[in-house]
């Protein structure tokens, strides 16, 4: 018998005499009044991370109008952020590259976190605080917009991005925590969540959801395209929101 396999056997049976967990119901009071109260604070700090984005829904459809109008000219978007952060980011370029809740073409975004090749070479060569800045180098052009999200505003590897892309005439919008924080001030336009950090972060998937809504209503808006009933495009016709660029060097 294998240490591995003797491992597993003595956690079976761990497990096996373990006390059963309370018979409790849906949405029933939870046996643990601490542990349900931390849930509840939790759930009430969520409220003035949606008043604060709330107050700047003004400038979240301006950055889904606008984005829509250069992704359709043929630029693309770029987007990174740490840990949670970059878990939110990946999810926005997911959105473009697939689609959000209504069928059109893909768009051009890519994570610069997700590529991890690419990341560890640049780290392991030149550090961690270059990751960003110099994937914004090889792939950034005039036009293109960068967004970078971190709850701190503090990020090194962030900042040093936002820097690289303002050389090449590279927009850049921030998403973070409580501002004004380093990376509000050294970018374009930025939409500061004011709330406690991990509310800011469920903050920031909301705020990228609606960017989306005004992204495909501006795409629908620039492309109106008939589309057949299962979904997909018309015989002989081009899918809605197609880009008419395609020049990039």
């Amino acid at each position: 018998m294998t240490a591995e396999w003797s491992l597993r056997e003595s956690d079976l049976r761990v497990l096996a005499t373990a006390p059963a967990l309370p018979a409790v119901l849906p949405g029933a009071a939870f046996v643990d009044p601490d542990s349900a109260e931390a849930v509840r604070t939790h759930l009430d700090n969520v409220m003035p991370a949606l008043d604060s984005l709330r107050s700047q829904s003004g400038r979240l459809a301006a950055w889904g109008v606008e984005l829509a109008q250069r992704l359709l000219r043929g630029q693309r978007l770029l987007a990174a952020g740490n840990g949670g952060s970059a878990a939110e980011a990946q999810h926005l370029t997911a959105e473009l590259v697939g689609r959000f809740d209504g069928e059109r073409v893909p768009f051009s975004a890519i994570s610069l976190h997700a590529e991890s090749s690419a990341v560890t070479a640049i780290a392991n060569d030149y550090g961690f605080d270059d990751v960003f800045a110099r994937q914004v180098r090889a792939h950034g052009r005039s036009g293109d917009v960068l967004m970078l999200l971190s709850t701190s505003g503090k990020s090194p590897n962030l900042l040093r991005a936002a820097e690289a892309a303002s050389r090449l005439n590279v927009a850049t919008w921030a998403l973070t925590g409580a501002g004004p924080n380093p990376l509000s001030e050294a970018c374009d336009e930025a939409v500061m969540i004011d709330a406690l950090n991990a509310n800011a972060q469920e903050g920031h998937l909301i705020a990228l959801h609606a960017v989306c809504r005004a992204f495909d209503l501006e795409v629908a808006r620039r492309s109106p395209t008939p589309v057949a009933a299962a979904g997909q495009p018309k015989a002989g016709l081009p899918q809605a929101g197609l880009p008419n660029g395609g020049g990039r060097a």
